[in-house]
């Protein structure tokens, strides 16, 4: 059955471990939005591989990786990712296609995304990592001067398109912060006529490809970026990023039909967390947050930041899983909430004395919004070494029990770890293995 995993939350959520664990039943792992500021860790025989880009499925034998048309490919930073999977063993070769229909992000666009953050007031920040993401998607709309794969392949109408563009975002970023950020054609130019000859074999019309691997029966998995709540549409916005990360942007994203994946599964964790600026009504800015934090490891995978942290947030997840259509959840991080003597979840939200079961556009009314909480019991003991879901305390199972009733949606998978082997599948026939 074709398969969707997605955040249910604003990103690090631990995606790549579900998809990784999910693999072996697929034929092909699929990105379809976003682009190098997404960050999934995987964990195979004791290695730890970080992928931005590249999906997941790539650390596989025999599953192809494809990266859709609607994600945002900095060839450079790919090309430094394939040349470290290879460091260490990892061969991307026929095993990965990119789509000829794919926007680039080009050394402008991360310039201008970071003089932008620069620029603004500390409370218009959005918090973005600077991988010029915004303002690639943003010329992808704008469509004049934008650069697909498809152009990486034809050099003679490439060239003075990247010059054309390098002297309107030099007198664009004058104009409006003062400094162009040291852009120079000549060497933007070098540089990508160096990635295009390097990446030009993994180029190709994937939206082809996976309409004639999925008439012979291919099997597929959508590993979606970021998360939910950082959906363009739907997330809480501005403090989002510049793609559709529900599964309702896999049709788009990836070029498939949209009644395709039966399968939707979100991706949480037992808490939640937060990187840069905007709202989340369950934060703790306390020693409690700092304990979270610290025991979950809790910093960025693309920017190293420290994360924000605070107790699950029932309702903003409910709403997720409503947007995504998740059919069942894979909770993450269990084993980081071990050792608390309560463990918290947010039920609803109170705004200026009334009480909301609904999460609000409005981001700044967001930020005022008092979490109600139901302190439940905390539980003790090393989680690691559960193996089965009846392996787990009475307080965990009954906390992931009271998660389940909230969010409508059964818990069918439960990470105690970071390790492959540190995750409990729970059977449809019996649900204490």
């Amino acid at each position: 059955m074709h398969t969707s995993v997605a955040g249910l939350g604003w990103g690090d959520e631990g995606k790549g471990k579900i998809v990784d664990l999910l693999c072996p039943d697929f034929d092909l792992v699929i990105r379809y939005n976003g682009g190098a500021n997404a960050g999934h860790t995987v964990c195979v025989a004791d290695e730890k591989f970080a992928v931005h880009l590249v999906p997941s499925g790539v650390l596989h034998p025999g599953i192809v990786g494809v990266i859709g048309p609607g994600v945002v490919v900095d060839p450079l930073e790919l090309l430094g990712e394939i040349d470290g999977l290879a460091a260490r063993g990892v061969e991307v070769a026929d095993n990965l296609k990119i789509s000829d229909r794919a926007h680039v992000v080009m050394p402008y666009h991360k310039i201008e995304d970071a003089l932008s953050e620069q620029a603004a007031s500390s409370r218009e920040r959005i918090g973005t990592t600077a991988r010029g993401i915004g303002p690639c998607y943003a010329d992808k709309m704008r469509r004049g001067g934008a650069v697909r794969m498809i152009d990486l392949l034809k050099p003679a109408r490439l060239r003075p398109r990247l010059e054309a563009n390098v002297r309107f975002k030099r007198a664009m970023l004058k104009a409006l912060y003062g400094s162009d950020g040291g852009l120079e054609f000549e060497a933007i130019s070098t540089d990508i006529s160096v990635a295009a000859r390097r990446l030009a074999p993994y180029i190709i019309d994937t939206t082809s490809f996976l309409a004639e691997r999925i008439s012979a029966g291919a099997r597929l998995l959508f590993e979606g970026a970021n998360g939910t709540l950082l959906d363009v549409d739907h997330g809480t916005y501005p403090y989002v990023t510049s793609s559709s990360t529900s599964p309702a942007g896999i049709a788009a994203g990836a070029g498939v039909p949209p009644h395709l994946v039966k399968r939707f599964i979100g991706v949480t964790k037992a808490y939640a967390t937060r990187v840069g600026a905007g709202p989340f009504p369950t934060e703790l800015t306390d020693a409690t947050g700092e304990r979270i934090r610290v025991a979950g490891h809790e910093y960025g995978t693309t920017t190293g930041r420290p994360r924000r942290c605070g107790w699950f947030d029932a309702l903003a997840a409910r709403y997720s899983v409503a947007l995504s259509g998740t059919t069942e959840i894979a909770l993450m991080h269990l084993d980081t909430l071990s050792g608390f003597d309560e463990v918290g979840i947010c039920t609803a939200y109170r705004y200026r004395g009334e009480r909301l079961e609904t999460l609000l556009a409005d981001a700044e009314a967001l930020a005022e919004v008092q979490p109600v909480l139901e302190m439940r019991p905390g539980w003790m003991g090393n989680l690691r070494e559960a193996r089965r879901f009846g392996d787990l305390p009475d307080a965990a199972r009954a906390y992931i029990a009271r998660i389940e009733e909230l969010l409508r949606v059964r818990v069918s998978i439960v990470s105690v770890g970071p390790d492959r082997r540190q995750t409990l599948v729970r059977g449809e026939s019996n649900p204490e293995n």
